[in-house]
């Protein structure tokens, strides 16, 4: 098994000891820099040996064998340890391949990833097998276990199996248990999750927390049962709340919430002046919101609001380390750490000049390195979407009194439906638009309408959705169909189609799910998306997470799902899926 560096080999070790006697040279050498050392919180004027992928000594010294060693002078550079995103979302139409790539541009070289899209569409074979291959890429790449799907699949018990879980949480990869989103059901009397809780808690793996809006009396019941840390924190308040409780606490800036500099601000106002329980995450944001990078944004965002530079830069990297139990390895720079440094023109600006990646140059002198790292996916059993059904004009039949409504990007209501659904077309002075979810695999579908998406566009057929099945939207049965069939031609993707033409179409053809290519093009695809939406009145501000939270059963009040029509709050199943 390739071991993506969890540990060295004794052989490696004592090559690691033998660099520092002078018998083996470092491959790389970073002379005169000055590196923020986190266990002092202070700037300091070092030299940095590397051999391989590892820091072998950071001080005074310079080595006495320098045999093919790469030497750099940084005089005038500040280094600082490569960013942590400690709660990714990883295929958010990107790939985590593609995405760790971008990201490691503008320095974050570590990325603690949500396992959720492989519990459907992998087995664990070969899931595992998979992540090994990512273990050899220079970026770092951790992985969750989740416990719930967020939603109500017709089949949960195959998906999250106490088998398949606890093979996830075992795993040396897995750094976490969650993001728990069925804190509810915990609270009433879910002894299974409860029990992959304290699994994860023996093994030393912290538990994600999902509680946005939680009460005192949630979040300490919460904590005595094992939850460590939570992001959902929507107001500086709440930050507080938690930290007194002594939660890990991640400050969000992310597409769908970026409220880091009103929060910072008001912690601010509250006293916090202690920032060692605090990380940032962009968690899972859509594409073009990572035009200016990731981890980066925030640690700008944090140095604006006041926050003591050492802490913003911590924030993102050492406390993110110390709370997955892996300051050993990552979080800074120090003897036997991963050779994740990110080179900074001045110790104001966290967008590096220069980024190492397990002692790789990744980018270099504001220029990429360029690297051969391609991903077979393929191998993994993951290509383009292959649909063996056709929809057919029967299965757009619209005929439950009850629809969902849009309020804003979250919150979904219900609401009683008062116009004619048996049409072929919605005409367009009304908001609604007819809603369906379609089983992957053609078995079923669950049919409504939806108001507020928009009161104009013919179709919109979607791959892309919180389950892997299908998501149509439109006005237009006519239009729904030819962008179902466009969708399937491509492999998976986003479709839209408008009075019999072909308007837009983002190929995703890594499992109907991901985009294949540079993220930079797929910023521009998801634009274009946004744009064209809006030209056809939608007036929200994520089309892409919108499309999640359709069957997300974590929000309120009402979602669309593979077993129906979901009333959340009292776990109601209002009207089943149909059989097809």
């Amino acid at each position: 098994m390739n071991e993506h560096r969890y540990r060295w080999r004794n052989k490696q070790l004592r090559e690691h000891v033998s660099v520092i006697d002078g018998l083996i040279a470092p491959t790389l050498l970073l002379k005169n820099v000055v590196y923020l050392n986190v266990f002092l919180k202070k700037w300091i004027k070092a030299h940095i040996w590397v051999y391989q992928d590892r820091i072998v000594y950071v001080g005074e010294r310079l080595p006495q064998n320098i045999e093919g060693t790469e030497v750099t002078d940084c005089k005038g550079k500040y280094a600082v340890p490569g960013y942590i995103e400690p709660h990714a979302h990883p295929s958010q139409l990107y790939n985590p391949h593609q995405l760790s790539e971008y990201a490691a541009q503008s320095g974050t070289t570590t990325l603690m990833n949500d396992n959720l899209i492989w519990l459907y569409l992998l087995d664990v074979k070969r899931a595992f097998t998979l992540m090994d291959r990512f273990m050899e890429l220079p970026i770092s790449m951790y992985w969750w276990a989740r416990f719930d799907a967020q939603s109500s699949l017709q089949e949960e018990l195959g998906v999250f199996s106490n088998s398949q879980v606890l093979s996830w949480l075992e795993h040396e990869a897995v750094v976490q248990g969650g993001e728990l989103t069925s804190w509810p059901q915990v609270l009433e009397d879910d002894d299974q999750i409860l029990y992959w809780m304290q699994e994860s808690k023996r093994l030393g793996k912290p538990i994600e927390g999902h509680f946005p809006g939680a009460s005192e009396h949630t979040l300490v019941k919460m904590k005595l049962l094992g939850a460590s840390a939570d992001h959902e924190s929507m107001s500086g308040q709440e930050v507080v709340e938690r930290l007194q409780n002594g939660y890990q606490v991640g400050l969000r800036y992310s597409s769908i919430r970026p409220d880091l500099p009103e929060i910072l601000k008001e912690i601010r106002q509250l006293g916090v002046d202690q920032f060692d329980q605090l990380t940032m995450t962009t968690d899972g944001s859509t594409p073009s919101f990572y035009e200016k990078g990731m981890m980066n944004q925030c640690i700008r965002i944090a140095l604006e609001q006041g926050v003591p530079v050492e802490d913003a830069y911590m924030m993102a990297s050492y406390n993110a380390a110390k709370h997955f139990n892996m300051r050993d390895r990552l979080g800074s720079i120090a003897p036997g750490q991963v050779a994740h440094i990110n080179l900074l023109e001045t110790k104001d600006n966290p967008d590096p000049v220069s980024v190492i990646a397990k002692g790789q140059w990744i980018k270099r002198d504001g220029s990429q390195v360029p690297h051969e790292r391609s991903i077979d996916w393929n191998k993994y059993g993951i290509g383009p979407l292959e649909l063996d059904w056709e929809l057919e004009d029967g299965d757009l039949q619209f005929s439950i009194p009850i629809g969902l409504e849009m309020v804003n990007d979250v919150i979904i209501k219900p609401v009683a439906l008062t116009l004619d659904v048996t049409v072929d077309e919605i005409e367009d002075k009304y908001e609604e638009a007819f809603l369906m979810l379609a089983s992957r695999e053609g078995g079923w579908r669950v049919n409504t309408v939806i108001k507020g998406f928009t009161n104009k566009l013919g179709g919109l057929v979607s791959s892309y959705s919180n389950t892997g099945d299908i998501v149509l939207i439109g006005k237009s049965k006519r239009d729904l169909l030819l962008a179902f069939q466009r969708m399937k031609e491509i492999g998976g993707g986003i479709v839209l189609a408008h009075q019999g033409e072909i308007i837009y179409e983002m190929p995703l053809p890594l499992a109907g799910m991901m985009f294949d290519g540079e993220v930079d093009e797929l910023i521009e695809k998801e634009r274009e998306l946004k744009s064209t939406l809006k030209a056809f009145g939608y007036r929200y501000h994520d089309p892409v997470y919108n499309l999640l939270f359709l069957s997300s059963t974590h929000l309120p009040f009402i979602r669309i799902t593979p077993q129906g029509i979901i009333d959340v709050k009292k776990k109601e199943v209002l009207f089943p899926a149909i059989m097809r």
